[in-house]
């Protein structure tokens, strides 16, 4: 059979929009694969009312707890020099200022006081970045607000720095997997992970979840705040605060510590 011009047009032009078909679905199960890729769950939207989290953030009874929490944590004071003691009084008079700078979009978190304790490693040190005391109260506060929400979104698997899950559950995980045959054990780290994480991907993974953009703005804040480092305010473009409460936590749903076991011989 001869095939005339205008068929062959048509069938080039069908070839065409198959291909760029093909490409726009793959395009779109990618984005797809890497989506769920962040949780185990694949739980990124906790189906919560997010959108005046702030003000559940802010409100009087979160903040008194938040207070409470930094109050009987103790520890050290940042780059301010204000103490746990003075918190009290200084939040009595400065409080009401502070709750409208942070709703208002003005509120700008201190600097963290950079401190370095020895690894386990001979020669190695952790660093860490010690917020003001005034800044913990805001970060606890988020931190028990966002803890709920995307607790529903960690790995079933992950017991470490998690509310109501310790060494002792991990224990008991450990000897259901050996009851089950499983002989063979995988230990994996990420190495500097906090040094190294990628501000807008976190950003990102968290308005998934987060609709009240001023929570997100507020984060974001407290991720780029800078480090003071021998009296030299440093830059803090990539990487997460190790020693404040506003940061990636230990166990991630995207990038943590795995342990795998195997039955293979």
């Amino acid at each position: 059979m001869n095939v005339t011009g205008n068929e062959d047009n048509c069938r080039k032009l069908r070839k065409e929009d198959h291909v760029q078909r093909v490409s726009a679905e793959q395009k779109g199960y990618v984005q797809e694969h890497t989506n769920r890729r962040i949780t185990e769950n694949n739980n990124t939207d906790a189906n919560i009312q997010t959108d005046n989290l702030l003000e559940e953030i802010l409100h009087r009874e979160n903040m008194n707890k938040a207070f409470k929490r930094v109050k009987s944590n103790k520890g050290a004071g940042g780059i301010d020099g204000m103490g746990v003691e003075e918190l009290l009084p200084y939040l009595k008079e400065n409080g009401a200022d502070l709750i409208r700078q942070i709703k208002e979009g003005k509120y700008k978190p201190n600097p963290v006081r950079r401190v370095e304790i020895p690894k386990e490693e001979k020669g190695k040190v952790r660093k860490l970045g010690i917020p003001t005391v005034v800044d913990r109260v805001v970060q606890q506060a988020i931190t028990m607000k966002l803890n709920p929400i995307f607790e529903k979104q960690f790995s079933d698997n992950s017991f470490g720095f998690r509310p109501r899950r310790n060494q002792h559950d991990a224990l008991r995980r450990c000897k259901e997997y050996a009851d089950d045959g499983y002989v063979y054990v995988i230990d994996m780290d990420l190495e500097k992970f906090f040094d190294t994480v990628c501000q807008s991907k976190l950003i990102e993974i968290l308005s998934r979840t987060i609709k009240d953009g001023r929570v997100i703005s507020l984060i974001h804040k407290y991720l780029n705040s800078g480090v003071l480092e021998n009296g030299i305010i440093v830059d803090t473009p990539n990487g997460v605060p190790q020693g404040g409460l506003c940061k990636a936590s230990h166990n991630p749903p995207y990038a943590k510590k795995v342990v795998m076991l195997s039955n293979t011989s």
